[in-house]
């Protein structure tokens, strides 16, 4: 089989519609469509029992190991419309010095950090660029943390469609001079990552521009859901005890779980679900603080502020589908505090990963529920790292050198 087959082959479509994730009210699938008409996000449905009869283990294993390889269960139905940079399967890594220093079976990490731009973005903006060449897209605009805004500008360019980002004032640097190289066009605003979508949903009105805000259109979930579709063939068919996931507009996380029930419709895995953990930094902790409180709905959290950027997301349009997934799991939301954070990155390191700080609050909060015994120290669990740790800043290093620049041998 041809490396590109699965960017190449005709091969069957079976979205039906889109469906309201609140109300359940039907959309077409075939025509833009951004929040329902209840102000929710929308979902793709398939007609699954045509995905059971035209998919099977067999045939999947034959193709090549990338994103597309999922395509029955993907919304682009024409391949012509795909847009692609390589999106590779992602491999996971078990951490066996921190599974002997924590007396428990070494966690897996799924390092998302593999993919196109280095983030688990690539997924989501990846389906939502293609699906708007599909649509007749001109242009897309969206907030971003970062890692977003690099990913939708590269798949942008890559299928000629003009990129509008907008991005916090204190974004780190590197993220705004990768989204210019990129192609995007972006702008700093004096604000949080919700502020910067309340502009560009301002524009999108008064300009056109087709809102790309996380579930504020139906696709980026449905690229990020490969993550779930990924993970349950990488281990045998047979789901991880529990998933800790970095958890801000909780795209990945939301798809996960809607993945899982696909995976079943089509007779691929039982009914067995892992606990879902979203995790969050205790400087933005919405999904937390209404977990604990038996909310549906998160309240917008203010003064947000953590060092890991990419879960810094005060308010999230997704709160009652990250919620539900989580209860329905018998899994928590759990918050943990920068200095635990960056004790796990650094902590990673002796098992030769370079985590990303979202990836280490994975890793910050397992080790939290391992001591409060929510998690047994013998069940398999699964840590996303969600970007390469090279974009982030490294430790100093200048302790390590003298005055001329040279290795100091007695400090060795």
């Amino acid at each position: 089989m041809r490396h590109d087959a699965n960017l190449t082959e005709p091969r069957p479509g079976f979205v039906t519609h889109l469906e309201c994730g609140l109300t359940g009210e039907r959309y077409d699938a075939d025509v833009v469509q951004g929040l329902s008409r209840a102000g929710r996000p929308l979902l793709v449905r398939y007609d699954l029992d045509g995905v059971r009869a035209a998919l099977t283990k067999g045939s999947l294993a034959a193709r090549p190991r990338d994103l597309w390889r999922w395509r029955e269960l993907l919304p682009v139905r024409d391949a012509a419309n795909i847009v692609s940079l390589g999106e590779n399967e992602t491999p996971l890594i078990a951490l066996s010095a921190t599974g002997e220093r924590l007396a428990a079976e070494a966690p897996l990490v799924k390092d998302e950090g593999r993919l196109p731009t280095g983030s688990f973005k690539a997924r989501g903006l990846v389906m939502a660029i293609s699906m708007a060449k599909a649509l007749g897209v001109r242009t897309i605009a969206m907030p971003t943390n970062g890692n977003a805004g690099a990913a939708a500008a590269a798949y942008a360019t890559r299928a000629g469609i003009e990129s509008i980002i907008l991005c916090p004032e204190d974004t780190p640097e590197i993220n705004v001079r990768e989204i210019a190289m990129q192609g995007g066009r972006v702008w700093r605003v004096n604000g949080l990552i919700d502020d910067c979508g309340a502009i560009v949903g301002q524009g999108a009105k008064a300009n056109g521009w087709y809102d790309l805000s996380t579930l504020k259109e139906p696709y980026r979930i449905e690229g990020k859901k490969t993550m779930g579709l990924e993970l349950a063939e990488q281990l045998g068919w047979e789901l991880p005890d529990a998933i800790f996931y970095p958890t801000g507009g909780g795209t990945g996380l939301i798809g996960m779980w809607k993945a899982f029930d696909e995976l079943e419709a089509i007779g691929f895995i039982g009914s067995k679900r892992p606990r879902m953990y979203a995790v969050q930094a205790s400087g933005c902790a919405p999904i937390v603080r209404a977990f604990e409180a038996g909310e549906r709905h998160a309240e917008r959290w203010e003064d947000a502020h953590t060092v890991a950027a990419g879960i810094r997301v005060p308010k999230a349009v997704g709160d009652f589908l990250i919620l539900d997934a989580v209860r329905a799991s018998g899994g928590k939301a759990l918050a943990v505090g920068d200095p635990a954070i960056l004790r796990a990155v650094e902590a990673a390191t002796q098992d030769g990963v370079l985590l990303c700080p979202e990836g280490g609050a994975t890793l910050a909060a397992y080790e939290q529920a391992l001591a409060d015994g929510e998690v047994r120290r013998d069940e398999r669990v699964v840590l996303f790292n969600c970007a390469t740790g090279l974009k982030y800043p490294m430790p100093d290093t200048s302790r390590w050198l003298d005055r001329h620049g040279e290795i100091d041998l007695a400090a060795l």
